[in-house]
């Protein structure tokens, strides 16, 4: 089964292209092999990671980039070696297209293929072992291997499943893996992208109550639209450290600033609570006292995205608990705009760009 797809997408050339100056070009996908999945692009959503790498906020962007790790269409073209794949199939990626996969690979063999240790290639601005590029989603068509391709179940539309991929995963796989359920008082910290889905999940995983903790209280009335139970607004309450302390069995902090009042956060953990951070800043997290965990027996940890089998269990969550992101959709064509817009917080909470040739 051959293609003659052009492969064409929204180039970032250097570092001013996150100022939306991306420019739409050709480029080379990785070679075809017989574990490889082709798919047409219908909708990518935009992640803030897009942004980090776009302007090189990470460490140096090889160039040309395509971003967007967020990716839902339709498989047209499937590897003779894949097996849970179609072509015709409604498929997603994510924001990883690459692990070793070796038998002897402790991850890889024990289903975390998203914390390998051997080969991670990110679905964008990475590197196959062949030294291929890889390429994201601000584009009509993607190539990656098989394994890291996941069916988007019927009941599932195809714009609301693309920011899960990342934006759903991340937060869902530490929630899911610190125990949060019944008996559960969760908080999230920010309500972006990230964070608006930690609180649909935490809902969704049946957590006795949940907070939002942000700056302000500018998004108390979208939290508690989203199921929220408590707002704290950390700008806004003097004693929030105080009146709020010892509240709260898990954590998970969505935001990436150097400023952020960690040891406040950690002081509203309960006795053995913990403390997840997703939310990757460009800069070092603040410092904090040590008593902080030893007093209580917390822990401080981080998480990233989630494995093929944890992407697919919370797409099945999702049908079940007809959860619903808040999304804007924006044209492919727009996606420089889209970007600007990101960059400036006015999503709410996540942009979905939509390639209209190929939403059908």
């Amino acid at each position: 089964m051959s293609s003659d797809h052009k492969f064409e997408g929204w180039c970032g050339l250097d570092k001013d292209s996150v100022k939306g100056q991306m420019k739409w070009q050709p480029y080379d996908p990785k070679p075809f092999t017989d574990t490889d999945v082709e798919i047409r692009i219908s909708h990518c959503g935009i992640c803030a990671s897009d942004l980090h790498t776009l302007r090189s906020g990470w460490g140096q962007t090889p160039y040309p980039c395509v971003v967007g790790h967020e990716i839902v269409g339709r498989a047209v073209r499937v590897g003779a070696a894949v097996t849970h794949i179609q072509p015709g199939d409604r498929v997603g990626v994510g924001a990883q297209s690459g692990s070793c996969l070796r038998p002897e690979c402790e991850e890889c063999a024990s289903g975390i293929e998203n914390h390998c240790q051997v080969s991670n290639t990110n679905t964008y601005a990475g590197f196959f072992p062949d030294g291929s590029k890889s390429y994201g989603g601000y584009a009509d068509y993607s190539r990656v291997p098989g394994h890291f391709v996941i069916r988007i179940p019927e009941a599932l539309d195809s714009a609301a499943a693309a920011p899960m991929l990342c934006g759903g995963i991340t937060v869902y796989s530490p929630l899911k893996r610190e125990g949060c359920g019944p008996g559960k008082r969760v908080g999230i910290v920010g309500l972006g992208g990230l964070g608006h889905f930690g609180v649909l999940f935490a809902k969704a995983l049946g957590a006795d109550e949940v907070t939002v903790i942000s700056r302000s209280s500018a998004k108390k009335e979208d939290a508690m639209r989203l199921g929220a139970d408590k707002f704290i607004a950390t700008n806004e309450e003097a004693d929030w450290a105080d009146k709020y302390a010892l509240s709260l069995d898990l954590i998970i902090s969505t935001v990436s600033s150097p400023d952020m009042p960690l040891e406040g956060y950690l002081g509203l953990l309960r006795v053995r609570g913990t403390f997840i951070q997703v939310g990757a800043p460009e800069d070092k997290l603040p410092g904090f006292l040590a008593f902080a965990l030893i007093v209580k027996g917390c822990k401080i940890g981080g998480s990233a995205i989630g494995s093929p089998k944890e992407i697919q269990e919370m797409l099945h969550l999702a049908v079940e608990k007809k959860i619903e992101p808040w999304i804007q959709e924006r044209p492919l064509k727009d996606a420089n705009q889209a970007v600007v817009d990101m960059n400036n917080g006015k999503a709410r909470f996540r942009y979905v760009l939509r390639n209209e040739k190929h939403e059908a």
